[in-house]
């Protein structure tokens, strides 16, 4: 990684900060001056320079307000944290606009100092690697007759600034059209900003979209600016539109309409000069109907509308995609790309896939860990996608389970042997027809219970668990907090039955 550069006079708050972040492994770099950090910027290559820049704003030679102006000029990627005593907020405020990441207060809380330099090298390096994946990566994949029509949907807008809505199901790619969007139009060389409308909570969005003043509400300590000052110049994806709350599709259309809003608790118009493209899952018409979505919002955002197809209906697709996130996800990796035999791929062919494309991605990166071998077969499918069925009746009255999971007992008699021969006096549920994962469940308890297992509620709750959370695990890429989160269970907790269930 990349060095965090210190800039302040000051030699003890230098020594402080570098020992503090040393400690957490981020290395670094010290300057007592903006004129040598100016003069080391010019000389360094881009793999030399400084991951973030932190300045104080009061030095002998150049402000780092000053410092901030310049690196900003030539470094606009680059977060910059502007270090202040309390007597100097309000200048450092008015420099926000000049892209400062955040402002440290002097005298500061040392962990909370290195806390907010992590942060902003997340941030960063998430930075970096966006930009990565939409130079070096292919922009979409497919030759379905489906995709071809957006692709040329994409060519005919590509010199056009005009509004468009893309709709599709979650999963499809609604964002990497929208990118395609953007770096294929005039306004490529500005920033491309994404947000999810659902995803942020309602009484924080409206700061988000719009940005706040200093004192607009509790814990605004500085001036912030939002989403569509962010994109001035360029692109704004407002993705899940459908879910914004109503009273903020006002303020979103007068946006659009002239190009003027106002922050929260502002009192002076701001004018910002945005593409706006949306994108939906839901049915906007319907929305409107039943008086969840304005009307005149509706017309204004449907200007042109871009149907991304779902991935059943792109099946011939499948295949290319799924050897490119089998790539994709061992350089993620560092290892060695697996492939992936025809009859994996006929079985994935097969399978409907309603999370799409993202879905596919996900199968992707959990075959990548999970698989034991180099060539996926199928009987390395995730349980989502399906078991690969038996070849033949005699294999499936004799082939046991194999939960390839620590600690569970691997001779366990098929499930549909017990569905097709039920224990006297237990008759399976039956879901649209068909046995359903509960009834199988139901059938592997009764299994147990009648061979004389004393422990079938561990044995069950433990198989259970384990296929959660590594569903889970591979749906985040291995991120436990955030598997944690979609599972609805404390961080704690998910490590704890990370090492309770041997899934380490």
């Amino acid at each position: 990684m990349k060095p965090i550069w210190i800039v302040d006079d000051d030699q003890s708050i230098r020594f402080v900060l570098e020992k503090a972040l040393l400690r957490e492994h981020l290395p670094t770099r010290s300057f007592s001056n903006s004129r040598d950090v100016l003069a080391a910027l010019n000389t360094s290559a881009d793999d030399e320079g400084p991951q973030i820049l932190v300045s104080d704003i009061r030095m002998p030679g150049g402000s780092g307000l000053e410092l901030l102006e310049k690196v900003k000029a030539k470094h606009p990627g680059l977060p910059v944290i502007i270090m202040t005593a309390f007597s100097d907020l309000d200048s450092a405020v008015s420099a926000f606009q000049g892209g400062a990441f955040e402002y440290l207060p002097k005298p500061f809380d040392l962990p909370k100092a290195v806390e907010l330099i992590r942060r902003a090298v997340e941030e960063s390096q998430r930075e970096e690697v966006a930009e990565e994946r939409m130079s070096e990566a292919p922009e979409m994949l497919g030759q379905a007759p489906a995709m071809q029509d957006v692709f040329r949907a994409i060519g005919r807008l590509s010199q056009s600034n005009v509004t468009v809505m893309i709709t599709g199901e979650s999963g499809s790619g609604k964002e990497l059209v929208a990118r395609a969007l953007h770096k294929h139009s005039p306004r490529a060389n500005g920033p491309f900003v994404a947000i999810n409308t659902a995803a942020i909570p309602k009484d924080l969005l409206e700061s988000e979209l719009f940005g706040h003043e200093r004192g607009a509400f509790t814990g605004a300590q500085t001036m912030r600016r939002g989403r569509f000052e962010q994109a001035d110049g360029g692109t704004l994806f407002l993705d899940e539109i459908g879910d914004m709350p109503f009273e903020l599709q006002t303020r979103l259309l007068r946006v659009l309409s002239d190009g003027h809003f106002y922050r929260v608790g502002g009192h002076s118009a701001v004018k910002t000069n945005v593409r706006v493209i949306a994108a939906t899952h839901q049915d906007l018409e319907q929305r409107v109907k039943e008086g969840g979505f304005r009307e005149d919002l509706f017309h204004r955002l449907n200007v042109i509308r871009l149907r991304l197809p779902a991935l059943r209906e792109r099946k011939e697709d499948i295949s290319v995609l799924t050897r490119h996130f089998l790539q994709q996800s061992a350089q993620q990796l560092g290892v060695e790309p697996k492939r992936i035999s025809d009859a994996a791929l006929a079985w994935l062919e097969g399978f409907n896939f309603p999370g799409n494309v993202r879905q596919l991605e996900n199968i992707c990166h959990w075959l990548t860990v999970m698989a034991p071998a180099q060539m996926v077969e199928a009987k390395d499918l995730p349980p989502e996608v399906g078991a690969r069925p038996p070849e033949s009746a005699s294999e499936s009255a004799a082939a046991p389970v194999r939960t390839g999971l620590p600690g569970v007992a691997d001779a366990v008699p098929p499930l549909a042997s017990h569905l097709a021969a039920p224990v006297a006096g237990f008759t399976p549920v039956l879901v649209g027809g068909l046995a359903g994962w509960e009834s199988e469940l139901e059938a592997e308890a009764i299994t147990l219970l009648s061979a004389g297992k004393a422990d079938v509620w561990d044995v069950l709750t433990h198989r259970f668990e384990s296929r959660l959370i590594l569903a889970a695990l591979a749906n985040t890429k291995g991120r436990r907090i955030e598997a944690a989160q979609k599972l609805g269970i404390g961080r704690n907790t998910i490590t704890r039955k990370i090492q309770e269930l041997g899934l380490e």
